[in-house]
C-alpha cells in the first residue's frame, strides 16, 4: 500500500498521485506521454508531480467520461495559467467551453432514444420509413440495392 503524503507535502510521487486520484500508474505515464500532465524528475529520475496535477486528473476523467476527446481535453489544459494553481474560475471556464458542445450530445442521444422508444414499438421494419435506420429516406437516394452493407 502506498504512503500518503503529508497534507503539506508540494509534489506527489507517481504512486501517490495514483492512489489520490484512483488512476493506474499506467494511465498517468499515458497522460504524461500525451502532454496532458508533466512531471518533474529527480536526480534519480523518478516523476514527481505538483499537487494540481490531482485536479488536472480528475478534470482528464471526468471529460473522458462524457466524451470529450483527449485533443480537446489537452487544448483545455494548454489554457490552464503556468506556475500557480487553478482558481475555481479557471475551472469554470474550461467546463463552461464544453457545455454547447454536451448540449448537442444530449440532444442527440435524448432524440436517439425517443427514436429507439418508437422503432421498438411500432414494429415496421421498413427501411423506407424507419426514422431511426434510415432517417428522411437517405438510402433511397441513392437508388435501389443494398446501400445500407456498402457502408459497414
Amino acid at each position: 500500500m502506498t504512503e500518503r503524503p503529508a497534507w503539506n507535502s508540494r509534489e506527489l510521487t507517481v504512486g501517490e498521485l495514483s492512489a489520490r486520484s484512483g488512476v493506474a500508474v499506467s494511465a498517468l505515464h499515458f497522460y504524461e506521454r500525451e502532454g496532458l500532465i508533466d512531471a518533474r524528475r529527480t536526480s534519480g529520475n523518478q516523476r514527481r508531480y505538483r499537487r494540481d496535477t490531482l485536479r488536472r486528473v480528475a478534470l482528464i476523467r471526468i471529460a473522458q467520461r462524457v466524451g470529450i476527446p483527449l485533443a480537446d481535453i489537452h487544448d483545455a489544459l494548454a489554457r490552464l495559467p503556468e506556475g500557480r494553481t487553478p482558481t475555481a474560475r479557471d475551472w469554470t471556464r474550461l467546463s463552461e467551453g464544453w457545455r454547447d458542445e454536451l448540449d448537442q450530445r444530449i440532444h442527440r442521444l435524448q432524440q436517439l432514444r425517443d427514436d429507439f422508444n418508437g422503432c421498438i414499438g411500432c414494429g415496421c421494419l421498413s427501411l423506407e420509413r424507419c426514422a431511426l435506420a434510415n432517417p428522411h429516406d437517405e438510402y433511397g437516394r441513392h437508388g435501389d440495392g443494398p446501400r445500407r452493407l456498402l457502408e459497414s
